[in-house]
Order: C-alpha cells, then structure tokens, then sequence
C-alpha cells in the first residue's frame, strides 16, 4: 500500500504537469483566436489552413454531392478564389491578375469576396452578383468553393448565409478535390466589379 505523502505527491506532480501543458497550449490557442474577428466569426487571416467540419448557414458537400446537385438541382458554383496580382484596378473594375487560374467548369469566379473583412465596395460587389446569378431567387442553391483548406470559401458560405440564401453548400476540398476525383478544370475568368470607379472618390 502506498503512503499516502506519495499519492499526495503524485497528485501535485499530475496537476504541476496539466499546468505546465495549459500554459504551453495558451499562446497557440490566442494565437489561433487572433485569426478571426470576435464581433463578426470570420476568419481574418492565414485563410490556408485546415478548416472545420461545418459551416454557417450550409451544408458540406464532396466532389460527388457537387456533380448532382449541378445536374439535378441546377446549382451555381461559385468559385472565391482570391486574386493573385494587383487585385482590382479601381479605374476599371477590371482584375489585374499575375497568373492563370483555372475552376470547375460553369462557375462563376468572384474573387476576394472571401475575406474577412469587406470594403463596401466589395459588399457590393458580393450582393449584387449574388442577386444577379440567382436572379433574385434567395433559396437557389449556391456551392461556394476555393482549394483545399481554404477559409476564403467558408467565410463567402457564411456571408451569404447572412444576406438571407437559404440553400447553400461548401465544397472545402474545392478545385483540389475535384482535380484529385479526375473532374475537368478549366480557364478561369474573375467577374468585372461594377461601379469601381465610381468608388474611388
């Protein structure tokens, strides 16, 4: 039988560890809290990471999933892939792009109307082709996508959630998963935004 200064020791010596490792975990856990914004839940930043389960406001879906609800339920796909050049020339509302990029074909590429935070200009942008694909029909169902561990698409389900679409889905493994299931990709062109220039004011 062990004396019981020995179980009392093993006991502080278990909590003295659960301390250790809850100190260790906290800056990875703050740090992890600095990637979204507290009043609104989206994410802010290192939109490349793993991502969850769930979002809010749709439903995940596969590669599988996506194909019948295109044939079957007439989906739109819409791509949320960032912009990878200079961004948008505000002169033009053109998109000035440092490389090709290539999506599912029939999608709709709307770029950087996944992040976190939305210029208004942007808001609108987000709105009003949201509005125009659908045709003003909030229940028409919408898959949002980027790549593989990409938040930027999480967020645009989330956003448009919140801008009353009720039949919305995310396909988070995005043109990674589809490639990887052998589906066809092809050249991407992003959306004009309309109104830039009146904007720049």
């Amino acid at each position: 039988m062990r004396p019981r200064h020995a179980e009392r020791g093993t006991r502080l010596s278990s909590r003295c560890w659960l301390l250790v490792a809850a100190m260790l975990a906290a800056p990875g856990l703050a740090h992890a809290a600095d990637n979204f914004d507290p009043a609104t839940g989206y994410r802010i930043s290192r939109y490349r990471a793993p991502v969850p389960e769930s979002v809010p406001g749709g439903a995940r879906v596969d590669s599988e999933a996506v194909k019948r609800l295109v044939s079957e339920k007439s989906a739109l796909l819409i791509d949320v892939m960032p912009s990878n050049g200079a961004g948008l020339d505000t002169a033009s509302g053109r998109w000035r792009m440092l490389r090709q990029h290539e999506h599912i074909p029939g999608s709709t590429w709307l770029p950087d109307v996944g992040a976190g935070a939305l210029t208004p200009l942007m808001e609108s942008y987000f709105r009003d082709e949201l509005a125009r694909l659908t045709q003003g029909d909030r229940a028409r169902a919408l898959v949002f996508y980027c790549q593989a561990d990409c938040w930027m698409s999480w967020n645009a389900t989330k956003r448009a959630s919140e801008y009353g679409y009720t039949t919305l889905y995310w396909f988070p493994e995005g043109t990674d998963g589809w490639r990887d299931w052998e589906g066809p990709l092809v050249p991407a062109t992003p959306v004009p935004v309309a109104g830039a220039a009146l904007d720049r004011g």
